[in-house]
């Protein structure tokens, strides 16, 4: 059997026994603390890729073994063997990159260290853990729409600013006066259309650039994960690895989740003084973003903020005009002007009109005339309810016992406050997709635990108290009409 022949545990196994030898035997505990923990994955054309349980116990080998890893790797694999790291990260997309096995640039050459801010306030020199000489660019996946595109957006004075923005944004991230660009407006409007499309923009003009999207809930979502498996630093690391960073509807984590935007304030920051990209999305300006931690607003209101309103008549109808032209569809222009100004709300209302009298049209086998469009619209209007929220379900529920909204976030252990609390708890679980976990944060910080006994608690009143029934029937009623 050759060297190139054996197998990744063979290889693996062959080149620990070499690690062991030159550590010495006073340096057992070395070896179980940076070797014994890592994990061989596979060997393919000369390369071994090994498995280490984080970012910081990649920084560490490659800044005090890379030596050692590059003689057992010649050893074994000869001249031209390469190593390749797999880090691994609970709940976050693991990252991949490689690293030669011969010539000393990769450690020489290291770009200085550069000082981070972390959780606890300190600040320690910490490795760039951007691109390293030798090292391959960390792959992390864009996670955007590819279906929400530039072309794709059509262009109003209701949007003009923010999308000129974003194609100055797209050609030059990081290096205009819109860093961080903050895009706000109502629901519909095309935050999340706008931000992805960026970011597509980005990615044609800079192939070589990192662009992440993720949502505001997702990132809290991994925070907590994180710090739940004592993974805050790599966390931070990942996210500190991205050259255009979009976060979307940032207003989710207003009076809740400190942990979690003081994370986020030194990612900005070390974005931000490396001249990366930051987009941020959100349902209102920064002067109305009540909730946010301070020195993190501030960080907001450093570039653009641009915001886009209700389409007019004019971009309603480009709107529709655009929609059928990418779906192959004609339609008359009588139709298109009387759904433009029969849905007046939102974009997102105003293709979901289309695209009902388009399947209704098709299903039943009918021709699109103003008849149909009439017929259809019409229900359509009537039928569009609210899109049912956390904060949505806390309003009703402290309207209907006459309650302040921000006593659900209260420590008290007052029976009123309680019970709407619990019964706040029980209709989010109900009528909503979030998490437990979720659903107990923006309610007064608590666990799914917690959640899941307010949950129980309410249904086994509603059985024994008819006084009781009658609230959760009638907060129901209001809630879905």
């Amino acid at each position: 059997m050759t060297k190139m022949e054996k197998s990744y545990k063979t290889v693996w196994a062959n080149c620990l026994e070499v690690i062991k030898d030159n550590l010495g035997e006073d340096n057992e505990k070395l070896y179980k603390t940076w070797f014994a923990p890592i994990k061989p994955v596979q060997l393919e054309n000369g390369t071994l890729t090994i498995e280490v349980p984080s970012a910081y116990y990649y920084e560490y080998i490659e800044e005090h073994y890379i030596d050692l890893l590059r003689k057992a790797i010649k050893l074994e694999l000869g001249p031209k063997g390469m190593l390749k790291y797999s880090i691994v990260m609970d709940q976050i997309t693991p990252i991949t990159t490689s690293a030669p096995s011969t010539g000393k640039q990769a450690v020489n050459n290291r770009p200085k260290d550069i000082p981070v801010n972390l959780n606890d306030g300190s600040q320690k020199d910490m490795p760039n853990p951007l691109v390293f000489p030798g090292l391959a660019k960390v792959k992390i996946p864009s996670q955007l729409n590819e279906n929400y595109t530039l072309e794709n957006f059509v262009e109003g004075d209701c949007n003009r600013l923010a999308r000129s923005a974003g194609y100055a944004v797209a050609k030059n991230p990081g290096t205009t006066s819109f860093n961080p660009l903050l895009i706000y407006g109502g629901v519909g409007l095309g935050k999340t259309h706008l931000a992805n499309a960026i970011g597509i923009k980005t990615k044609e003009n800079h192939p070589d650039k990192v662009v992440l999207y993720v949502t505001s809930e997702t990132f809290l979502q991994q925070f907590m994960n994180a710090g739940r498996d004592g993974r805050t630093n790599d966390f931070i690391h990942y996210y500190q690895m991205v050259d255009l960073l979009i976060v979307d509807d940032i207003q989710f984590w207003a009076n809740k989740a400190p942990r979690t935007q003081e994370a986020f304030f030194h990612i900005f920051n070390h974005l931000h003084q490396n001249n990366k990209q930051i987009i941020i999305t959100s349902d209102k300006a920064p002067s109305e973003l009540a909730g946010l931690e301070p020195r993190l607003l501030s960080r907001l209101k450093w570039g653009l903020s641009a915001d886009l309103q209700a389409p007019d008549v004019e971009t309603r109808m480009a709107i529709l005009k655009k929609k059928l032209e990418n779906e192959g569809i004609e339609m008359s222009h009588e139709v298109i002007e009387y759904i433009a100004y029969n849905i007046n709300t939102n974009v997102r209302e105003l293709e979901g009109a289309l695209i009902s009298l388009i399947a209704q049209s098709s299903l039943n086998k009918k021709q699109i005339t103003i008849e149909l469009a009439k017929q259809m619209i019409d229900k359509f209007v009537k039928s569009t309810s609210r899109e049912i929220t956390i904060d949505y379900i806390q309003k009703v529920v402290c309207d209907y016992f006459n309650l302040p909204v921000d006593s659900i976030q209260s420590h008290t252990r007052k029976r009123e406050i309680v019970q709407a609390r619990q019964l706040t708890m029980y209709f989010a679980k109900k009528l909503t997709k979030s998490s437990l976990a979720i659903i107990g944060l923006q309610c007064g910080n608590k666990d799914h635990a917690t959640v899941l006994h307010a949950c129980k608690t309410v249904a086994n009143l509603a059985e024994t108290d008819k006084q009781f029934q009658c609230w959760v029937d009638e907060l129901d009623k209001k809630l879905k009409d």
